[in-house]
């Protein structure tokens, strides 16, 4: 099977590498930061645009669900035409649809722009991270680097509302969309320079039917995941989810009859890479469950401003990222399946903190919890990634890349649907209400914390008083039950990870492991390529 390259395929990176690689930062710290900066924009958007509820919830959520539909799509077109040709495809249609989002004049139109959008950041996910493992052949530095980028994600993620509180205190809400417009023109002036090309030359084409089942999949799935959350069991989320796994195992059917898949699955009979993948979706499963409570309590407990409250989890984004940085050096000296097991356990700890929070003076906790958890998911994030994009061949770089963030969206949809509704079922059957409440109140109650925070202003101080403590008590006490769920997950992660990866050494210099190991891996590629 041959291939295109402008650089050698052995040897340590250079200064062009690294360059390349602050380069391929910008994308990937952009993709994350858009995911999460609309939250504060939201009101002055609504204000403007004036979108129905329905409208609303469409806005916020088709950029992931179109980012998470065309990651299959994008990972295998990438490998065909050119990781760096379609990254600056997709470069370039960011930034337009970028501008054409921020100067919205209507609620269709955001949404049309939201949802273009979307289909271009896809296409740099999976470009970024195969571009990695094409220009860091030395396992080592390839870990190092892909732990930067692993930061860099993290990291945008938990600073989106900070940075878009700071940006609608000067400017309009479609400044937040204009953040990436010259992160686009930078990377397309830099990017031929420093970023070498590779693509699979005897891979054939696209098959769109593939493409079609693969879209409707995943969007069906995740669309049913998160409405699960919001809305609870219902009729329209669980068929939702009922089609996307039919047409998902349509998917797979119909991948292993053709001679050149959209997924390779032939790539899930490495044992790294799908042990890999599998503790990535469960250990997000606990982190997507935990970040929705934990960002509540903050803003309804604790009474912070959306802004606010993006500052105070600046610190686990810093500690995500030390501990993404810190992993591959501790992964040079110990097997990797050690260094995440210990990190995720680090994790458990952080949840098992998270059952002792109290809705009076729990601050302090909460956030030495937040940020034992984030150390485990650094550590996990860049170790994990490395085993995925690290063991399996170049030509498959891209859909290796492609299956990993997938995995991390579904393993955060499902654990938003399953811990979060299991919060919610706590709340409810907690909350203690002052007998002299009103009806009305009661009924704004038990729907939710955020509804008792709203009917509370329309009360009498001291109703009002009493009817938030209730409610904070009880919300409380869901928190501390999801910290009993995300712990035993996270706990049953690091099992996975200390027994199933054991032997693994995926981020160590090349010589480093057993020889008998290399030799499997390296029959395991050379299986991969001759098929």
């Amino acid at each position: 099977m041959s291939s295109m390259a402008l650089q050698a395929p052995f040897g340590k990176a250079g200064p062009r590498e690294w360059l390349g690689l602050a380069v391929l930062a910008l994308p990937t710290l952009l993709i994350s930061l858009d995911q999460s900066v609309l939250y504060l924009a939201l009101p002055h958007l609504a204000e403007d645009l004036r979108p129905t509820g329905t409208q609303t919830l469409w806005i916020m959520d088709i950029y992931g669900f179109l980012i998470a539909g065309f990651l299959i799509t994008m990972g295998a077109l990438g490998d065909r035409i050119g990781r760096r040709k379609l990254l600056m495809i997709g470069a370039a249609a960011v930034g337009i649809t970028s501008i054409a989002a921020a100067y919205s004049t209507s609620t269709e139109a955001l949404i049309v722009t939201r949802a273009l959008l979307g289909v271009a950041a896809a296409t740099l996910m999976p470009s970024t991270l195969a571009l990695i493992g094409n220009m860091f052949h030395d396992p080592y530095q390839r870990g190092r680097a892909i732990a930067v980028w692993a930061g860099c994600f993290m990291g945008g993620t938990a600073l989106g509302p900070a940075i878009g509180g700071v940006m609608l205190e000067f400017f309009w809400w479609g400044s937040v969309f204009l953040l990436g417009v010259p992160v686009m023109v930078v990377l397309l002036i830099v990017a031929p320079l420093v970023l070498p090309e590779y693509k699979n030359a005897d891979a054939g084409g696209v098959d769109l039917f593939s493409v079609v089942l693969s879209l409707a999949s995943l969007l069906s799935t995740i669309y049913g995941l998160k409405e699960l959350a919001r809305h609870g069991v219902a009729t329209v989320p669980i068929a939702a989810i009922v089609v996307g796994i039919a047409v998902g195992a349509l998917f797979v059917s119909r991948q292993s009859k053709l001679a050149e898949p959209l997924l390779d699955l032939k790539l899930f009979k490495v044992g790294a890479f799908t042990a890999a993948l599998s503790i990535l979706m469960v250990s997000m499963l606990a982190t997507g469950g935990g970040y929705l409570f934990i960002s509540g309590f903050l803003q309804m407990v604790e009474g912070l401003s959306p802004m606010e409250a993006g500052l105070w989890m600046v610190p686990s984004a810093v500690a995500s990222i030390i501990a993404a940085q810190l992993a591959p050096v501790l992964a040079k000296r110990h097997p990797i399946g050690t260094v995440i097991g210990v990190g995720l356990l680090i994790g458990t700890i952080g949840y098992l903190m998270l059952v002792f929070v109290d809705p009076v003076g729990g601050l302090p906790l909460l956030m030495a919890a937040f940020v034992t958890v984030f150390i485990g998911v650094g550590t996990f994030g860049a170790l994990g990634t490395t085993l995925v994009v690290g063991s399996v061949p170049q030509e498959r770089a891209g859909s290796a890349a492609a299956l990993s963030s997938i995995c991390g969206d579904l393993g955060n949809a499902l654990g938003v649907a399953t811990l979060g509704s299991l919060g919610t079922a706590v709340y409810r059957d907690s909350l203690d209400l002052p007998a002299d409440t009103s009806p009305v109140a009661a009924d704004a109650a038990n729907a939710g914390m955020e509804n008792a925070v709203t009917a509370a202003r329309d009360l009498p101080a001291e109703a009002s008083e009493h009817l938030l403590a209730a409610a904070a008590q009880a919300y409380t006490t869901g928190l501390n039950i999801i910290g009993v769920a995300g712990a035993i997950i996270t706990a049953t992660s690091a099992a996975l990870a200390l027994v199933v990866l054991r032997k693994s050494r995926g981020a160590t210099p090349s010589g480093d492991g057993p020889p008998e190991r290399e030799e499997k891996s390296q029959a395991a590629e050379n299986s991969l390529s001759n098929t």
